[in-house]
């Protein structure tokens, strides 16, 4: 018997063109492979129960054929949980290796077209390069753009990424297995082998658990995050910022104009966002900053003990310069062997100083200042000083007819060092508002009793911060006694203080304001980092202090509290010290769990332009920060439209922007991944600030119906959600929100509080649970409401002028064609035996009812404004891996809900229903991996 279950070839197009069969053949070739192992390990009656689960799971979401859900409600609730996980195992396997073969054959595609010589891709360098030169800007003005440009992708440890690091490093054996079979012509003997190894991989994949058994700690998910800059980051980074300086001298630009500034820039939150995770301590803090620290250094000495090895260039051979000399005198290697080996000598001494800097640090860390002197040299005191000494070395080879090697290890080494210095990661720190607030009424209690800070409104707050800020004494004494939290608090940033002290300003650049309101929000943390050394009474500060506007409230009140911010002297000159630049973060996560993704989508656009006519005004240099998940229902989608979408403005060379959950390792697990998404956000963001992507202001009728369209789709989505009486019941019935709670794949809780109350849960669950249910209700709800109220004010033209802004504006065209994206991967079908959870059969039909006439409307109205006849018309190629899932991700959803209907009994006692729970969470990882941008 052949293995047809596991081919989704069988049930794909086969009509496809040749570009593809590629792809096809890849997917036949792992799907037999899982297939075999599965028969295997677990034998042909559960390998003929998971084809007949799959052929029944087809008839149900093609037909909606109620015989097709029968015949699952029997197949599925008389399974025993030990073979239900078995099934389940088989489902979300096959979704993990369909995740491979479509990465590889991305990368192939990508391939193909560089060595066919065909036009730049969009997306990537050199398309941006040849837009650039084509609109007449040359290598002049580019090198001014990145003279002051910054990209920076910020790592967050958001729990979405349900994959532990054994099978991630285990896909990514079978990634590169595949890799190597594309690149290589194979004997028979050598392709066999490479399919051994193959089974080895996926047998191994089969026998590793896919869950964590225990929760991971804050610093389980630094080393996660560390895990990336081994994959790319550290290898990536600096070759993008070679490649750039190597197209703009193929532009004219003069070889000897000197190296651009290592504007990308990766940060992260992992073990610096505080904000409601009481497990980031100061302790955790410090070791976060440790850990990184010693990756880089780690990364350090490794390469200069390479380069040891590489530049062996005799004396007699080659002409050094004086400064090489010199260098290679002091190195201590007396070595016979190496006296006429002058770059090796000054290396061996280069090599000797990056160890002794490592030997500090430890002694540092443990409490030791002033170690013993270290016989293979004297440490370096910043990474400026370790760059110098290569400099010197890439000087000498570049002048003397070895330029070549320059170019090699040595020059990536170098802007490695510039990139991530001695302490890797941008950090930042986060906290929520009400904590600061909490906090400085506690200083100011104790130290003046009577003030009731908390008690005073926001006018009266200012003063009294202004006042504090401009005395030169700290609030805080070792003689009185303050909260836990004020002593946490300040804990961390005396802590961060230590770190600047220890590894300079980089290393921890940002605090974030949470749920950021007013002015007092901002003040508040200066005051605060004033209490440890980091701002001065003179409003010197250390770090850039970031108010993150969340709610949409706060979206469209972040234009006044800027200006008012901004007019302050004294909250000026804190932006002066930091160069005339302030950073605003934008949440999409909370603005759409708030008021739908319409609204939040049209907020967040409003607040950017308010936000640039309120800079403009003060002279103040901006920078957005944009807090973006991995789904729609949290501002996710391709980077590349999302920025170039932006209004005319709001990029101006420098963006950050949030990666979160399984994102970072669908984007930065392989190099390959890597180096093209991190082009792709410095391409864009070259694009958005040169180049005239169609950001021009759109038409004033075009602003006026979005604000029409907003204002609906608000009402219709908070009506749902925030006062549909029994809503609340609803939600926690009919998702796994419950059962997430129970998965370790985050340090952080789901909830703000305990409660049921939405308001108080976090965005990133609210969404992950409407994306296992197959709904993704966040992603698109109220748009067909507020489409079908705009056609009824406007019946003659209503349609043809959503459609003239479909056409003519980025950003409406952004906002659906992400609306096409999660609409087609959610199923009406399958979401209704969620609802088949809700005990209250009343409730439930209300407002499943609801919800699938507002689906309905929504696909109707999408169809006709973009002029598809489907959904994902003008994307087959999405189109087909959607489809293709299909077959293998439903079947994962019904058994998942006869699991939840079994837990939520509670029947077989207890280690039933640890069986039980372990399946369901099992289901929930194939789920995602199935959906991939889920959470």
């Amino acid at each position: 018997m052949t293995s047809a279950v596991w081919a989704v070839v069988a049930e794909a197009e086969t009509s496809g063109q040749d570009k593809d069969q590629p792809l096809r053949d890849d997917i036949r070739l792992l799907g037999r492979i899982l297939g075999d192992t599965v028969r295997e390990q677990e034998g042909d009656a559960i390998y003929e129960l998971v084809e007949t689960i799959r052929q029944t799971s087809i008839r149900f979401h093609r037909d909606a054929d109620e015989a097709a859900r029968q015949e699952l409600n029997t197949l599925l609730s008389w399974m025993e949980p030990r073979v239900a996980v078995r099934i389940i195992r088989a489902f979300s396997y096959f979704s993990h290796l369909a995740n491979i073969a479509e990465d590889q054959h991305h990368s192939r595609r990508n391939r193909a077209h560089a060595v066919a010589g065909s036009a730049p891709r969009p997306g990537t360098l050199a398309a941006a390069f040849a837009r650039a030169e084509k609109a007449g800007i040359g290598p002049d003005e580019l090198r001014a753009f990145f003279a002051d440009a910054l990209v920076s992708p910020v790592l967050t440890a958001h729990p979405t990424e349900v994959r532990r690091k054994s099978t991630l490093n285990r896909e990514m054996e079978i990634a590169d297995l595949l890799d190597l079979k594309e690149r290589m012509q194979a004997t028979p003997e050598e392709a066999k082998a490479q399919e051994e190894s193959l089974r080895r991989a996926v047998l191994t994949l089969w026998q590793t658990a896919l869950l964590r058994r225990v929760k991971l700690t804050v610093l389980d998910e630094v080393a996660n995050g560390l895990s990336y800059y081994d994959y790319t980051f550290l290898a990536e980074v600096p070759r993008l910022l070679c490649a750039i300086e190597d197209e703009l001298e193929d532009m004219g630009a003069p070889a000897d104009v000197g190296e651009i500034p290592a504007f990308l820039r990766i940060g992260s939150w992992i073990g610096g966002d505080r904000d409601g995770n009481p497990f980031v301590t100061a302790d955790v803090l410090r070791e976060t900053v440790r850990l990184h620290r010693n990756r880089a250094m780690a990364f350090y000495e490794e390469q200069v003990s390479l380069l040891v090895g590489e530049l062996s260039l005799g004396s007699s051979l080659v002409r050094i310069s004086p400064a090489l000399a010199a260098l290679a005198e002091t190195s201590g290697d007396r070595a016979r062997e190496h006296k006429e080996e002058p770059y090796r000598l000054a290396l061996v001494g280069i090599l000797g100083r990056i160890r002794a800097t490592i030997a500090a640090q430890h002694a540092a860390d443990a409490g030791d200042t002033s170690p013993a002197a270290d016989a293979t040299g004297q440490p370096y005191p910043d990474a400026a000083a370790f760059r110098a000494d290569l400099d010197t070395v890439y000087r000498s080879l570049m002048e003397n007819g070895s330029k070549i090697l320059a170019r090699g290890r040595l020059r990536q080494l170098r802007r490695a060092v510039d990139s991530f210095g001695f302490h890797l990661a941008a950090l930042d720190l986060r906290q929520n508002s009400d904590v600061h607030e909490r906090v400085v009424a506690d200083l100011l209690e104790q130290a003046a009793p009577g003030t009731n800070y908390l008690a005073l409104d926001e006018e009266g707050r200012i003063a009294l911060l202004r006042k504090e800020l401009a005395n030169p004494r700290p609030l805080a004494s070792p003689y009185l006694t303050y909260s836990e939290e004020t002593e946490g608090e300040l804990a961390i940033l005396r802590t961060a203080a230590e770190a600047h002290a220890r590894l300079g300003p980089a290393v921890i650049p940002n605090c974030i304001i949470s749920k950021a309101e007013g002015v007092s929000d901002m003040l508040e943390v200066a005051l605060m980092l004033k209490e440890v050394g980091l701002v001065s009474a003179k409003g010197v500060s250390a770090l850039n202090i970031i108010p993150l506007f969340e709610t949409i409230g706060d979206l469209q009140a972040c234009g006044p509290v800027m200006d008012r911010l901004l007019s302050l002297p004294d909250y000026k000159a804190i932006v002066l010290s930091r160069g005339g630049e302030q950073e605003v973060m934008l949440g999409y996560s909370d603005s759409n769990k708030d008021g739908g993704f319409v609204s939040s989508g049209w907020e967040l656009y409003k607040a950017e332009i308010n936000l640039i006519e309120v800079f403009g005004k003060h002279k103040v240099k901006l920078r957005l920060f944009h807090g973006r998940g991995g789904s729609v229902g949290r501002g996710g989608g391709p980077s590349y439209d999302a920025i170039l979408a932006q209004p005319a403005g709001a990029v101006s060379g420098q963006i950050r922007v949030t990666e979160q959950g399984e994102i970072i390792s669908s984007k930065y697990s392989t190099p390959e991944n890597g180096r093209r998404n991190l082009e792709i956000l410095v391409s864009a963001t070259l694009e958005s600030s040169l180049l005239d992507t169609g950001q021009a202001s759109p038409r004033p009728e075009f602003l006026e119906a979005m604000e029409e369209l907003s204002a609906t789709a608000f009402k219709a989505y908070r009506d749902l959600v925030y006062e549909t009486p029994g809503f609340e019941d609803y939600f926690w019935s009919s998702t796994v929100i419950n059962e997430i709670a129970t998965l370790n794949i985050g340090s952080r809780p789901a909830s703000r509080k305990k409660t049921r109350a939405i308001t108080a849960l976090r965005a990133i669950p609210w969404v992950f649970s409407w994306a296992q249910c197959r709904l993704m209700l966040p992603g698109w709800y109220g748009f067909g409401a507020a489409v079908a109220a705009f056609v009824e004010a406007r019946p003659t033209d209503g349609i043809a002028f959503l459609q003239s802004m479909y056409k003519e504006w980025p950003f409406f065209r952004t906002l659906l064609s992400n609306m096409d994206m999660v609409l087609s991967k959610s199923s009406l079908a399958v979401a209704s035996r969620y609802a088949e959870l809700v005990p209250d059969v009343a409730l439930r039909t209300r407002i499943f009812g609801r919800i699938s006439a507002e689906y309905q409307s929504s696909i109707t109205s999408l169809l006709a404004i973009m002029g598809q006849r489907k959904l994902l018309e003008a994307n087959p190629l999405l189109d087909r891996s959607i489809r293709n899932r299909f077959p293998y991700l439903d079947p994962l959803n019904h058994v998942q809900v006869e699991l939840l209907k079994a837990h939520r009994r509670e029947a077989g006692g207890a280690e039933a229903n640890d069986q039980v729970l372990h399946g369901i969470q099992l289901t929930i990882n194939g789920i995602s991996a199935g959906l991939r941008n889920s959470g």
